[in-house]
């Protein structure tokens, strides 16, 4: 049977976005199996969701950050002319064919087309959050809808530490607090270019999302200075950071240089200059030189951090100290003297500059090392010249055996005969009678 035209009244759509016929212009579609049922979804103004494999309209979801431009597309796969319109979530028109009824100014038509209805939205807000449905008046009429999801950037970043001012040693806390985004952040720490380890804790309000980061750090003098960094992970934002340097007090660190002599022996007789360097946060306030376990001798000049023995003897010999302190502690530096003869040629090896806060590396004394090494190759020769003479013992007494026949002979000849056949000569052969 051939299909029957029948007309539905042609819709029009007022400013608030409801729709209502309009007598004085039809809309004529061609009956089909499924006509009844689009006939009374015209009359009563609403429409069906349909998808399925017959489906022709195309769109894709949209996530967009606030306040920048969304674009709705609603395509046609195969057009034929059919009527394309746009709704909001609310179901109201915002726009059929080239006309906009919604009255929000935001919506900016695009392109249209027979097989297109490109809308864009401006300075889009969380409001705007939800399904966009696109629909097209075919026989049946076919819907799909589309997701517009609004990103919220963190509208702060702030970093509180626990101590301005951290001592050596200490654990300090930062707390890191990414306030009012969607989705919810992701917090990441740095110490200068290497990356730490917090614990977040998420709190919503509404459909925002505040996150804050506890970082528990343990500073020594090295992280003076030293920027610490709350970065940001977010879909929203790109290269979202903030930093507080850290500043660290730390005990004074020693050390004794010898400026004269420069390089060689303190000698007897010459003079021994030394200069104490001490750094630390605050700067050290103190210094002071004293002898270890024994008296400053009368005839040593200190003046400020540079020490002087002008003529050196036997009894400046012993370790000289330099101490150092400021608000944060006490450090000090060693050096070790002793005095040599006025002809030694040899290398020092007692006299050194040593620092430390308990105690102090001690230096290698290669005199020792030479000592021991001397008696273990004398030890060696030893053990060599006693195997050589036990060796050369059990080789004689071989030879001497071996010619024992010859010891009673006349001559030579005689000796050399005897020397080979000793042996046979003493196993006489023996004749028995019976």
């Amino acid at each position: 049977m051939a299909a029957a035209a029948r007309c539905c009244p042609s819709v029009r759509v007022s400013a608030g976005g409801s729709r209502r016929a309009v007598p004085r212009r039809r809309t004529c579609w061609q009956r089909s199996a499924t006509s009844e049922r689009f006939r009374g979804s015209c009359r009563g103004f609403s429409w069906e969701k349909r998808v399925g494999d017959g489906q022709n309209l195309i769109t894709e979801d949209v996530t967009v950050v606030e306040g920048d431009v969304a674009t709705i597309s609603c395509r046609v796969k195969n057009s034929d002319d059919s009527v394309i319109q746009l709704l909001n979530p609310n179901r109201q028109t915002i726009y059929f064919r080239d006309f906009r009824p919604l009255k929000d100014s935001r919506f900016q038509l695009v392109n249209f087309s027979n097989s297109e209805l490109r809308v864009s939205l401006t300075n889009v807000s969380i409001s705007d959050e939800g399904r966009y449905f696109c629909q097209l008046y075919t026989d049946p009429p076919q819907e799909i809808y589309t997701t517009i999801t609004v990103l919220v950037p963190p509208r702060n970043l702030v970093i509180d530490i626990q101590k301005e001012i951290a001592v050596e040693g200490e654990e300090i806390e930062l707390n890191c607090t990414a306030m009012a985004s969607r989705p919810a952040t992701t917090i990441r720490w740095f110490k200068g270019n290497k990356e730490l380890t917090g614990k977040s804790e998420v709190e919503q309000w509404s459909d925002m999302y505040t996150v804050t980061s506890q970082l528990l750090l343990k500073v020594g003098r090295e992280d003076d200075g030293v920027p610490v960094i709350c970065l940001v992970d977010h879909p929203a934002v790109k290269d979202l950071q903030t930093q507080r340097y850290l500043e660290v007090m730390y005990k004074p660190q020693v050390r004794v240089s010898q400026n004269y002599p420069v390089q060689g022996l303190t000698r007897e007789g010459e003079p021994l200059e030394l200069t104490c360097a001490a750094f630390g946060k605050p700067q050290p306030t103190d210094m002071r030189w004293l002898r270890v376990d024994d008296e400053m001798p009368q005839h040593v000049v200190v003046s400020g951090s540079n020490l002087l023995i002008s003529n050196l003897n036997k009894t400046d010999n012993g370790t000289y100290r330099c101490e150092a302190s400021n608000a944060v502690g006490k450090s000090h530096a060693d050096y070790m003297l002793f005095v040599y003869d006025t002809t030694a040629t040899t290398e020092p090896a007692v006299h050194d500059s040593r620092a430390g806060e308990e105690g102090a590396i001690r230096s290698v004394d290669h005199a020792v090392v030479g000592g021991v090494v001397a008696v273990v190759v004398f030890a060696m020769l030893c053990l060599l010249i006693i195997l050589g003479r036990y060796f050369a013992r059990h080789k004689g007494t071989y030879f001497t055996h071996e010619a024992k026949g010859a010891d009673d002979a006349a001559d030579a000849d005689t000796a050399i005969i005897n020397a080979e056949g000793g042996q046979n000569n003493s196993e006489e052969k023996k004749e028995y009678f019976i």
